[in-house]
């Protein structure tokens, strides 16, 4: 992954990780008891949000494919809960409705991250590997 890429990775998810911790932090201290799920998810996102940008920054590829794995599956499970059982959800998450309410960021940033990671992967074990010889070692 070239480097400017990778930065712009970790600012947009050092961002969401801030927007997220706002967002939580408010609806934790000020109303937990109101919607309890939809808060507490709010902040898992802001840690998972936090734990990738700095697997990113570290280096830490396969903390960083992890942690968008998990964060896909999660904006995908709770984006598609939040229309299927409507009820479930007494107020809005970071990933409702697959994070409209970021601008489909949660949605996007995590599939390109995971393309960036696994060509990137790629990369790094198809340099690693022996070259084929041309010719039978008979």
């Amino acid at each position: 992954m070239n480097y400017v890429a990778r930065i712009a990775l970790i600012v947009a998810y050092a961002v969401l990780a801030l927007a997220a911790l706002g967002r939580s932090s408010y609806q934790i201290s000020t109303k937990l008891a109101e919607a309890p799920v939809p808060y507490l998810v709010s902040g898992v996102s802001a840690a998972l949000y936090l734990v990738i940008a700095i697997a990113l920054w570290k280096r830490w590829a396969g903390v960083a494919l992890v942690g968008t794995a998990i964060e896909l599956a999660g904006v995908l499970v709770v984006g598609t809960l939040g229309y299927v059982e409507p009820t479930w959800w007494a107020d809005e998450t970071v990933w409702t409705g697959y994070g409209s309410a970021y601008g489909w960021v949660p949605l996007v940033l995590p599939i390109v991250a995971l393309v960036m990671l696994v060509r990137e992967r790629r990369a790094v074990l198809s340099s690693s590997e022996p070259a084929p010889s041309s010719g039978d070692a008979r």
